[in-house]
């Protein structure tokens, strides 16, 4: 019988999971369980992910507001320090703040506005061309900014940043100052020591700053990239990627994880004689046309995964060879027209018009996205992502 089900992407269910625990036998024994559980079967290619929170978790990949204080210090050198850039979240930036602050004699906090890097709205364009300022030169000091804005809270949390980010660097002993700038080089004019806490765009604000005359500059992917005082770290990443633990402590991004996708992918291979690919994956890569915020405040989607997942997909666009090639078939006709000309594409479409309007993005951004959204970030209890039939096409039976 013809299959009539493309693509499926199922929540795995798991147990909670702790430092020290074997996540290779936990993930392969979770979606071999939940196969028999709900009668389906492994197949080739199927993809098998893991979010990177329990990564870390296992990996016990923590730190306090002291070891980020510690290094603050020991890079910056203690006393007053712009912090530039950052996102306007609790969950992501507010301890990684906290712990600044504590390393330091004095804050300036440069906020970008109207909102932040992933979309994090403060105030409105529409706020921002009533008021007649330019953001992409005028400097607003925090005095300005409520005298034109008013207290400004988040749309979706209900929080004004501006406060909120201002209480947490004084009740962590440090001063604070406040200003509103998009050009990364204004805050030279208050400090030569800084830390740019942009995710996407930080190596061309620390070129900028760096030629523009500043001693000292690092970005959170500088911060915690070895162990202090026996803290968790990440070599590559730093505080990129972190995420709220407790009040004075965080979950880093995981540390290098690669030998365990490929591990949990050799004993799948090894109980069902299936080839399937691994994946770890934090933040999908999609916006909210309502809040436009964009997800993304990983790193990256995939700090991990097999390679059969490097690359971008290679497809025809349907609609397009049914509205030109074969305009004038229809039914069976056509199906098989189109059918045949998916057999016989060729291994690199780019640039052939065919293939136009299908997504021209990597794999595992893809199916990072598709992940984030079956497993959410609440308490769905599904660590685990099994995804089936991403690789058939039209043709697959």
């Amino acid at each position: 019988m013809e299959r009539k089900v493309g693509t499926i992407s199922r929540g795995i269910r798991g147990p909670i999971i702790r430092e020290g625990d074997d996540l290779v036998t936990i993930a392969v024994d979770s979606v071999l369980e939940a196969a028999e559980s709900e009668g389906f079967e492994l197949r080739d290619r199927d993809v098998i992910a893991l979010t990177e929170s329990i990564v870390a978790r296992a990996q016990g990949n923590y730190a306090s507001v002291d070891h980020i204080a510690a290094d603050v210090r020991e890079k910056l050198g203690g006393g007053t320090i712009g912090v530039i850039f950052p996102i306007l979240s609790r969950n992501r930036f507010a301890i990684c703040l906290k712990g600044i602050a504590m390393g330091a004699k004095k804050v300036i906090l440069m906020l970008s506005y109207p909102g932040d890097e992933v979309g994090n709205a403060l105030i409105s364009y529409d706020q921002l061309d009533n008021a007649g300022i330019n953001p992409y030169s005028d400097v607003l000091t925090l005095e300005k900014y409520r005298e034109l804005f008013g207290d400004t809270k988040h749309e979706f949390t209900g929080v004004d940043y501006v406060q909120y980010y201002s209480d947490l660097v004084t009740e962590a002993g440090a001063e604070v100052e406040i200003i509103f700038a998009n050009q990364a080089k204004t805050i030279l004019d208050y400090t030569d020591s800084v830390i740019t806490c942009d995710i996407h765009t930080r190596q061309r604000t620390k070129r900028i700053l760096k030629e523009n005359g500043a001693r000292v500059v690092c970005g959170l992917d500088d911060i915690l990239t070895s162990s202090v005082n026996g803290s968790g770290f990440n070599e590559k990443y730093g505080l990129l990627g972190s995420n709220k633990s407790t009040e004075d402590k965080i979950k880093l991004f995981p540390q290098e994880c690669t030998d365990m996708v490929e591990a949990i992918q050799e004993k799948i291979l090894e109980k069902t004689g299936k080839h399937v690919e691994v994946m770890v994956y934090g933040d999908g890569a999609f916006k909210d046309p309502q809040g436009k915020i964009w997800e993304l405040a990983d790193p990256v989607v995939s700090p991990a995964f097999t390679k059969g997942l490097i690359g971008t997909p290679n497809e025809l666009k349907l609609k397009y060879l049914a509205d030109n090639d074969f305009k004038d078939l229809s039914g069976k006709e056509l199906k098989d027209a189109i059918s045949d000309r998916i057999k016989a594409k060729e291994s690199n479409l780019v640039g052939n018009m065919a293939s136009q309007g299908t997504t021209p993005r990597q794999l595992t951004d893809l199916l990072g996205s598709l992940c984030d959204l079956t497993s959410g970030s609440g308490d769905k209890g599904t660590p685990f992502i099994l995804i089936q039939g991403y690789f058939d096409n039209y043709t697959d039976q």
